[in-house]
């Protein structure tokens, strides 16, 4: 039987610190630009300063992207922009620097970690870093079986929660969260679906390649095919992944999860991660606080997950090639808002008005009295 009990996320984490918060936002109306000049980098500021539970804030130092990497069988209905079983192409891509992610990480000098959870490859194709918590080689086809055994959605459970704990014993100080995957994006909207309670239709996309309208119909069938698979185990977050999600998204959520328990801020990147970020806020629902959205992916998925969790996107570019490129876009705007709420000046204290009665009192008494004056004339 397994040892693996949910409900004890719940109870590890906790928000962050909401006194360092009200101290951050004191700091803040002392210094001289004013308050709300700088509008969400002020909220962004004070924000880190709870996560991090420092006054003033310290600078974002040890980013990593860290991209969670599978192949889904639900893509072999050609409901993805790219052939199914070659999200290994893209993760190769990603390690030669060839990738819109890879280039933003390297300008802004953010290492990038891909860890293969079911690539659809033999293992020898990769690096052994990659590839060393592999679960499977690929998810099975969600409309018709589930994308996991019980036992295999437990192992990818424990390896997001075993990454991130090597992240933050690693000194890693915030997370760009993305995936790389193929028919990744149908799993994430049968997700939010069935946990927001809407029609497949209201969730589908057209992905990061921009499918063309039959590909968005078939999308559209196999997702309401894996809705009526996933209604029965709502109640059962573990069993929902594992039922219609898939490894890197049962991974993810476990991520998730442990980078709150271990106060490790996260930045959102699309549809993906905002779908395993709604399981986790299902298991434990103070974890959000510790989760940024990094962008508008243009998802309707994305937009309804982040909605029920009360995230608003800090940026709205219409990037959708995925794979953590918009939430690594967001990055340089969380370092700006933690740089200038640690060095921007405070303005110079205000005279004691005390003070400045007392002095007033002693140059009084110190100036002559006039002279009376003399109305004996008058009579």
């Amino acid at each position: 039987m397994s040892s693996l009990n949910l409900d004890d996320f719940s109870d590890l984490i906790e928000r962050p610190d909401g006194g360092v918060r009200r101290d951050a936002e004191a700091r803040r109306e002392r210094q001289v630009v004013p308050p709300g000049a700088l509008g969400r980098l002020d909220d962004l500021g004070e924000w880190l300063a709870a996560a991090q539970g420092a006054v003033p804030v310290r600078p974002v130092e040890q980013p990593r992207v860290v991209l969670f990497a599978g192949d889904h069988g639900i893509a072999a209905l050609d409901v993805s922009g790219r052939p199914a079983g070659t999200a290994a192409q893209s993760v190769r891509a990603v390690l030669e620097g060839a990738r819109p992610v890879s280039v933003l990480a390297r300008r802004q000098g953010v290492p990038v970690r891909v860890v293969d959870m079911a690539l659809d490859c033999e293992p020898g194709a990769l690096p052994e870093d990659v590839v060393r918590h592999r679960v499977r080689r690929g998810s099975g086809r969600i409309d018709i079986e589930d994308a996991l055994t019980p036992e295999e959605a437990e192992a990818a459970f424990r390896a997001g929660v075993a990454v991130a704990d090597e992240e933050a014993d690693s000194g890693t100080d915030l997370v760009v969260l993305g995936d790389v995957s193929v028919g990744g994006t149908t799993a994430a909207a049968v997700l939010i679906a069935a946990l927001c309670g809407t029609d497949a239709s209201v969730v589908t996309g057209r992905g990061g390649e921009a499918i063309d309208d039959l590909a968005w119909m078939r999308k559209c069938a196999a997702i309401r095919d894996a809705l009526r698979r996933a209604r029965p185990v709502l109640g059962d977050q573990l069993a929902l992944l594992g039922t219609v999600g898939g490894a890197d998204l049962a991974a993810m959520t476990g991520f998730l999860l442990q980078c709150a328990v271990r106060k490790l801020p996260v930045i959102l990147d699309g549809v993906v991660s905002a779908a395993c970020a709604l399981v986790a806020q299902r298991v434990a629902f103070r974890a959000p606080d510790w989760w940024l959205a990094g962008h508008v992916s243009g998802e309707p998925g994305q937009a309804k997950a982040l909605d029920r969790m009360a995230l608003e996107p800090l940026l709205d570019h219409a990037v959708r090639v995925g794979e953590g490129a918009g939430a690594l876009l967001a990055l340089p705007l969380v370092r700006a808002a933690a740089d200038l709420a640690a060095e921007l000046p405070e303005t110079a204290p205000a005279a004691d008005d005390e003070t400045d009665g007392a002095a007033g009192a002693v140059a009084a008494a110190a100036a002559p009295e006039d002279e009376p004056t003399d109305y004996s004339g008058l009579d």
